[in-house]
């Protein structure tokens, strides 16, 4: 993120702003206001084109409850709150974000991050909307609009969203997503992935080994029934073959102890029921660690049953070759995976998939590709806000 410039203290603020009404009236309070509320780089012109400077919304978890705002200072007390118990948190949706973001400026754009002002000042300026569904209540901007990263579990949710003539593609994170969001919002759905940086993840593949394979344990529901089905005739295998095995649990280390236990792994062992892009597996694989994943290949929040009854296909790895691992299905299927993984190992190129596939720069021009046609499809002639609801 470019540096801020120093917040002006409140006094200041306050002296300045009543000087101008004394003096200049109200056109000249205007236009104060309009540099408070986005000075810097924020109040700068948009020259250099849709593909060059990209204006972006994004709202995280929480939204407005009492008063207009509030939920700024929940936000700012849940980190704290975070910092002091259990280590700083940050949401999902907030962390591909920041992806996004990186690879955008790492790509040449500007990026302008919750400027309405800008935006409404270049309507015809195409704008991205990203985070948390409740960013697109009471979206009143005339501006062209991509959708994502984030938003919605399932298009049920809203299922009308795309027939606001302002929004013109949905983002999903992965095929599996396009193909359970198509037929809500045909024809307007792209996969856009939030890059890896192998540089941030060097490769360890040659660093001297003392686990043979690291679980990754990353089971969200049902634990009750399926630690003792799934995890447990796992552990119980892998010590009969006198294998070497260590467990981290999501969520319970940080990214320096992540990197310290993927060093000393000869492969990963991923059980997640499903992912939408998965960053574990993906930063493992960067650092040149083989995957071997658990894949039921199906959807299976708990959650499905409000919007469908149907079986809805997904995938624990939805970035992935054969180069990069091995998959099974079910604890039946795990001995004959986990032989082929262990006969695959001197072979596997996970980080060269990474590199090739999950890239900032290839990230970056699927964004691109689809802002830049925002501003390009027929001029919005106007709207209906419940649509947008």
């Amino acid at each position: 993120m470019s540096p801020r410039r120093p917040l002006r203290s409140l006094p200041g603020m306050v002296e300045g702003v009543t000087s101008l009404v004394r003096t200049h009236g109200r056109r000249v309070v205007s236009c104060a206001l309009d540099e408070l509320r986005g000075g810097g780089e924020y109040a700068a012109p948009i020259t250099t084109g849709p593909d060059r400077t990209v204006l972006l919304f994004y709202e995280d978890i929480e939204a407005d409850r009492l008063v207009r705002g509030d939920r700024y200072v929940r936000r700012a007390a849940r980190r704290v709150y975070h910092a002091f118990t259990e280590g700083q948190r940050v949401s999902g949706f907030e962390i591909v974000f920041g992806l996004l973001v990186r690879a955008l400026r790492s790509a040449g754009c500007r990026v302008v991050v919750n400027n309405p002002w800008l935006a409404r000042r270049h309507p015809q300026h195409p704008v991205a909307i990203a985070g948390y569904p409740h960013v697109l209540d009471r979206w009143t901007l005339p501006n062209p609009a991509v959708l994502g990263p984030g938003l919605l579990d399932h298009p049920a949710e809203r299922p009308q969203l795309m027939t606001d003539p302002r929004f013109r593609t949905y983002f999903v994170p992965c095929e599996w997503m396009r193909e359970l969001f198509d037929p809500f919002y045909p024809g307007q759905c792209a996969v856009w992935f939030g890059g890896i940086d192998v540089t941030e993840w060097p490769d360890v593949s040659k660093e001297p080994k003392d686990i043979d394979l690291l679980i990754y344990d990353k089971i969200r529901w049902n634990r009750e029934t399926l630690v003792p089905q799934l995890l447990e005739p796992i552990e119980a295998e892998l010590t009969r073959r006198g294998l070497r095995f260590e467990r981290v649990r999501r969520g319970a280390y940080d990214h320096a102890g992540f990197r310290r236990v993927l060093a000393r792994s000869r492969g990963m062992l991923f059980l997640a029921e499903h992912e939408t892009q998965g960053l574990a597996y993906q930063e493992a694989m960067a650092s040149g660690v083989p995957i071997l994943a658990w894949d039921p290949e199906v959807w299976m929040d708990p959650n499905r049953p409000r919007w469908t009854d149907a079986v809805v296909p997904a995938s624990s790895v939805p970035f992935f070759s054969p180069a990069c691992g091995e998959r099974f299905r079910d604890a039946g299927g795990f001995g004959a995976a986990l032989d082929r993984f262990l006969a695959g190992l001197p072979a596997f190129d996970p980080r060269g998939y990474v590199r090739d596939a999950l890239s900032f720069e290839r990230s970056a021009r699927l964004f691109l590709d689809a802002y830049t046609a925002a501003a390009h499809t027929q001029q919005t002639r106007g709207f209906s806000h419940a649509a947008s609801r």
